[in-house]
């Protein structure tokens, strides 16, 4: 059962691997040469030119027309332009008017010899582009052909082209399985891959079938946890860096992305967030994902330690290793650095006694760190790791499968935590009717447990339907292989009744009231004799009544 359930967390983590290649590629720094060869593309090209040749249409057709030569009478003349403007304007206006029976028909309905004039409107084009008598009337068109048109079209085919290498088998040619180094790489890790031996061909062939980014970037986080990246060529070392520079930051992603809620209730995945954080440790320690099997003797734990590798690890376990002081020395401080964790968790409706369904839960959790050297925050040793990290905790509360909350602690910040802490507390308990010194008092029990190596995780969730769950709490590292831990929460969630009491109680109060208004109505304001003979019949009654229970008295 165990052995499955390793199995299960490798293949989690080698899908892990195939996700953080799908982000990682494309992400690459390119030379310049390489930057210039894509520029220089035919599809550029191609563009590029049909922007040349657009703009020579253009200049060609604007300065290439003939301008028409117009008949001009008042410059034959010599006429001034203002004796000219006015006897075009006024005079010949005027004779218009008199003379010719439809401009003098125009003059009487609306006031001009030309008809109705309109409103004079401009719009914000050059304007050669908006005239039209012959000397750039095919320009407007040749734009809005070339812009609205023929430019589309082309970004669209480009668009095309560029998509169909990277779908079907167009882009399996930029990689072949005859490429030196990476066969190398492949070689070299194949033990790594989790390839199924009885399909080993089938799956080699499938492999080599994937994006080359995709393949490169894959072979490169083998050799990592191989410890193998020393005899990478110079080119490889850079791509190599590259990815181990993205990788915490991506994997942090793929855990917010694992715990996401994926259903009404709010709930995330529980295996990949359990198999992001194995990978991550995996990663940062430079250790084999297949060393997390149960099989290989448990030996993840030894290989971050200096000095180690699985055979020194293995020989520790038949007492035969052969470590000088110095190394010891630094086991022994390597040593004092991991830290040991403890959970302690509550789950409670704030103000109330017990769990109702539909209660607002508040999950308040407090993880302390422990180390052998006395220090609280403190930076993983991870020689094989080329980047400063930081080392993270991720809490999560969930079931079998589902996360239910969730929250990344960080020890590094004491001041930040004091903050949040006391903030989460005086907030808890101001609207509980708690006192000022009540608080003062919570805050101050919350200030000295940080200051010892505690955080506090606080989260409110929503309570689910009556029944009794068996949930778990992990704090898990991204850093440090072995050091995770777990605990076990019991939450019983209650039928509800706590509002349904108090609803009933009311719609009681509701009903007599009603009643009561409903006696009084009959018998003061009710002027029907059915009313009348009712009321008389219950005076009778009462009086029958009144009369038996005075006769058995009596009796």
């Amino acid at each position: 059962m165990a052995e499955t359930e390793e199995n299960s967390v490798l293949n989690n983590g080698v899908y892990i691997v195939n996700v953080l290649n799908v982000i990682v590629h494309g992400k690459y720094k390119r030379s310049i040469s390489q930057r210039i060869s894509s520029f220089t593309s035919c599809s550029n090209l191609t563009v590029v030119l049909l922007w040349i040749v657009m703009i020579f249409l253009i200049y060609y057709t604007k300065n290439m027309s003939r301008e028409s030569q117009l008949f001009e009478p008042f410059g034959i003349l010599g006429l001034e332009p203002e004796a000219n403007k006015y006897f075009v304007e006024s005079i010949a206006k005027a004779y218009q008017a008199l003379t010719d029976p439809k401009s003098r028909e125009n003059f009487e309905k609306y006031g001009h010899p030309d008809g109705r004039q309109g409103y004079t409107m401009g719009i914000a084009l050059p304007q050669f582009i908006l005239n039209m008598n012959g000397e750039s009337g095919g320009v407007l068109l040749l734009c809005t052909v070339g812009l609205c048109i023929l430019l589309p079209l082309v970004i669209a085919s480009i668009y095309l082209w560029r998509s169909s290498k990277y779908t079907g088998n167009h882009r399996f040619q930029f990689v072949k399985p005859t490429d030196e180094s990476l066969q190398k790489l492949f070689t070299s890790v194949k033990s790594e891959l989790n390839l199924d031996p009885k399909k080993l061909k089938q799956e080699e062939a499938k492999f080599w079938k994937k994006n080359p980014a995709i393949i490169k970037t894959e072979l490169l986080i083998q050799k990592q946890l191989t410890r193998e990246s020393s005899i990478l060529s110079l080119t490889l070392q850079r791509d190599f860096r590259r990815v181990l520079e993205f990788a915490p930051r991506l994997l942090e992603d793929l855990m917010k992305m694992a715990v996401i809620p994926r259903n009404e209730q709010g709930r995330g995945w529980l295996r990949p967030a359990l198999g992001v954080m194995e990978l991550s440790q995996c990663i940062v320690q430079a250790v084999p994902l297949s060393a997390r099997k149960s099989s290989s003797e448990d030996i993840a734990s030894f290989l971050q330690l200096p000095h180690f590798n699985e055979s020194i690890a293995k020989s520790i376990a038949l007492q035969v290793a052969s470590l000088s002081e110095t190394d010891v020395q630094d086991i022994e401080k390597v040593l004092e650095m991991i830290p040991s964790l403890k959970i302690d968790i509550t789950c409670k409706t704030e103000g109330e006694e017990g769990i109702q369904e539909g209660d607002i839960m508040t999950v308040q959790a407090w993880i302390t760190l422990k180390r052998p050297n006395g220090l609280i925050g403190a930076i993983p040793h991870s020689p094989y790791f080329p980047f400063q990290k930081e080392e993270n905790f991720w809490v999560l509360l969930a079931d079998s499968n589902n996360v239910w909350f969730f929250q990344k602690v960080s020890f590094m910040d004491e001041a930040g935590a004091i903050a949040a802490a006391s903030n989460a507390i005086t907030e808890t308990m101001e609207p509980l009717g708690a006192s000022v010194k009540e608080t003062n008092d919570a805050v101050k029990e919350a200030v000295e447990k940080v200051k010892s190596g505690s955080r506090l995780v606080m989260g409110r969730l929503l309570a689910p339907l009556e029944g009794t769950y068996n949930l778990t709490c992990f704090c898990l590292s991204d850093s440090w292989i072995g050091c995770d831990q777990k605990t076990s929460l019991k939450v019983e969630v209650l039928k509800r009744t706590r509002d349904l009491e108090g609803e009933n109680a009311e719609e009681g109060l509701e009903d007599d009231e009603d009643e009561i208004e409903e006696e009084d109505y009959e018998s003061e304001y009710s002027e029907d004799e059915e009313d009348k003979k009712r009321g008389s019949k219950k005076k009778v009654n009462k009086k029958d009544s009144s009369s038996e229970e005075s006769g058995s008295d009596e009796e």
